[in-house]
């Protein structure tokens, strides 16, 4: 963590909680404000589709977070991640993974109606391409 105490915080889900400010282009992204409550040391989000994207416009290149830990649940619809050592991997409605620091992966096809909550230390982290 961070220098300070923890903060209280609420979100609140509104009609304009979503914005497309995230690491990829198509998706928003729902900040549920642990970054400001935990003064960077913690970063919570809903990740959905960007409206008006195809398909094959909602895949990722190979690629990893340097991260010290990294937590996705599905909340709803379905993702396929390839991940490194671990093959194809399909995750429905209630599922979630760890994902370690510095495994490559790739997203490879998502439901339309997707939604995942990621809980990432820390908030700020940096993404490299690898592919």
């Amino acid at each position: 963590m961070t220098e300070g105490p923890q903060q209280f915080t609420v979100s609140h889900l509104r009609p304009d909680s979503f914005k497309a400010d995230g690491l990829r282009p198509y998706a928003e992204y729902r900040d549920l404000g642990v970054s400001a409550a935990t003064h960077g040391g913690v970063q919570a989000h809903v990740i959905r589709h960007a409206p008006g994207f195809k398909p094959e416009q909602r895949q990722s290149a190979r690629h990893f977070h340097d991260v010290q830990f990294q937590m996705v649940y599905v909340l709803k619809g379905w993702i396929k991640t390839e991940f490194e050592g671990h093959g194809v991997q399909e995750f429905r409605a209630g599922s979630s993974w760890v994902q370690p620091s510095g495994i490559k992966h790739k997203v490879l096809e998502t439901s339309e109606d997707m939604e995942l909550l990621e809980i990432i230390m820390p908030a700020e982290f940096r993404t490299v391409d690898v592919e």
